[in-house]
């Protein structure tokens, strides 16, 4: 006796369409200059242009020459090095990164950024197998990096930069911010015994050995900080008698000098005043 099996095939289909993997997603970089990755998707969701022109920055003037000339070598197809900005926190680091891209990407129409997110370090080594087929030239940002879990991201790190038996991708250049220059987290799992944290702490320091770059952003002192206020007023046209005056008490209140706080002063000040900033 014949029996119609055009239902049990269809039912087959639709479980091996269940058990095989999602479709990759099309991938496009046109449109805009930054983006966030999303690991769990594959998908890359853009995000409009950094505001905050490289000049507006101040009191790093040497880190700014440093990290664009490395920039503007890897935009150019030159030898560059994977870089790491460590320093105290407010000091400007991310703010340069994004800052030194825009201008580039000003120069250069395939240079694109790419930020991902810190608990994400594990997905950089897929991520990097995706990005090397293509013919833009990236810009990887991962800010505040440290290895809160431990050696597990830094194995993974270590391996998206030295790129396995590919080697690592030619077209993407690797920036981490950090507080701490050798990635270090705040505290290790003294349970696992000292020979396993011991381990773990290696492989967590030696990741930092694969940055050839390292721009170092040192405390503010008072100099310096006056200085970023005052080529700040200057740039907006906020100049005001007792500006420096005002500024230390704002330091002073917040407990820190750095160019976040002299920023944040700028701004309060252009309210108070009714300017307009950039950000």
């Amino acid at each position: 006796m014949e029996h119609d099996v055009t239902p049990l095939l269809a039912r087959i289909a639709e479980a091996l369409e269940r058990l095989a993997p999602p479709a990759t997603p099309t991938v496009s970089f046109d449109g805009a200059r930054l983006f966030r990755h999303d690991p769990q998707t594959g998908g890359f969701h853009p995000a409009p242009d950094y505001p905050l022109a490289l000049e507006n920055l101040v009191g790093v003037d040497r880190q700014k020459t440093r990290f664009m000339e490395n920039l503007e070598r890897f935009a150019g197809g030159l030898p560059y090095n994977h870089a790491l900005l460590w320093g105290v926190r407010g000091t400007g680091k991310s703010s340069l990164a994004k800052a030194a891209f825009m201008a580039a990407a000003g120069k250069a129409s395939a240079l694109k950024l790419i930020e991902v997110d810190r608990d994400q370090v594990t997905a950089l080594p897929a991520l990097f197998d995706v990005l090397r087929t293509r013919a833009e030239r990236f810009v990887v940002l991962c800010d505040d990096l440290s290895f809160e879990e431990g050696a597990a991201a830094a194995k993974a790190l270590k391996s998206a930069l030295e790129g396995g038996v590919s080697g690592p991708p030619a077209n993407v250049l690797f920036v981490a911010t950090s507080n701490r220059r050798h990635l270090m987290p705040r505290g290790h799992q003294e349970d696992r015994g000292l020979v396993a944290t011991a381990e773990d702490a290696e492989e967590e320091v030696s990741v930092s050995d694969r940055f050839g770059l390292w721009v170092g952003f040192p405390p503010m002192d008072q100099p310096t900080y006056l200085a970023a206020v005052n080529g700040y007023a200057e740039q907006f046209g906020l100049r005001t008698p007792d500006l420096e005056r005002r500024a230390l008490q704002w330091a002073q209140l917040r407990g820190s000098r750095s160019g976040r706080v002299a920023w944040q002063f700028i701004r309060d000040l252009a309210g108070e005043l009714g300017k307009p900033l950039p950000l």
